[in-house]
């Protein structure tokens, strides 16, 4: 699996060059195995090619989507034309609609919150088709690191929306950035916290009172 990188904005190239030879290795462990392995090349590190400086919120999650199709490099996003649109995202959806009245869209495809400053970031940015979490501790978690590390570095206006405890788990690599933490919002886990959390109301109105502009959460 020949993992594109020339993709990347310029502004991750000091963040994520030193990682290259790490990618590398990666692509060539994936390729080795046999099994397919999502999302595509070309799209793995999708989730950086919009530049590190427009960056106001960060939605982090675990590992793609396993179902063939579905993984699209930006962490709870699938394509347009992907039916029926996962169950995460459809609570995702929900929450949205009962903090701020939008609409559940009749798609997955959250390119819209990535062009308005969203970071949609997997820890792990690939996954084997059919096994989750299965490309956990291969080597992605240092180079997400690397990234959380370096918006917290950059600070503010920045806000960290992190929805279960491995979202949670990397609090601690965005320093002083305001963080939301709830439940997952998958059908396991959304009833105990996630509902009724209201993160995008209040990822806003942290931005705002940091003195930055509030996201337009419509999809």
């Amino acid at each position: 699996m020949s993992i594109r990188t020339d993709r990347i904005h310029p502004s991750w190239d000091s963040v994520l060059r030193p990682h290259f030879d790490t990618i590398e290795t990666i692509g060539a462990r994936l390729e080795a195995d046999g099994a397919e392995h999502l999302p595509a090349h070309d799209l793995v590190l999708r989730a950086f090619d919009r530049s590190l400086d427009s960056v106001r919120v960060v939605i982090v999650g675990q590992d793609p989507y396993p179902t063939p199709g579905h993984a699209v490099g930006l962490s709870f996003a699938v394509n347009r034309d992907v039916r029926p649109i996962p169950r995460s995202l459809t609570n995702i959806y929900r929450e949205l609609k009962d903090d701020l009245g939008i609409e559940p869209a009749k798609h997955g495809d959250l390119s819209a919150w990535a062009n308005s400053g969203v970071l949609l970031l997997n820890r792990v940015l690939t996954v084997q088709a059919g096994n989750a979490g299965s490309d956990r501790g291969i080597g992605w978690e240092s180079i997400t690191a690397s990234a959380l590390s370096a918006l917290g570095e950059r600070g503010g206006p920045l806000v960290a929306i992190l929805w279960g405890k491995d979202a949670q788990s990397a609090a601690p690599l965005l320093g002083d950035v305001p963080s939301i933490a709830s439940a997952h919002p998958s059908p396991l886990s959304a009833r105990n916290g996630f509902f009724g959390s209201r993160p995008f109301s209040r990822a806003n109105e942290l931005l705002v009172a940091k003195g930055g502009t509030p996201v337009d959460w419509r999809v």
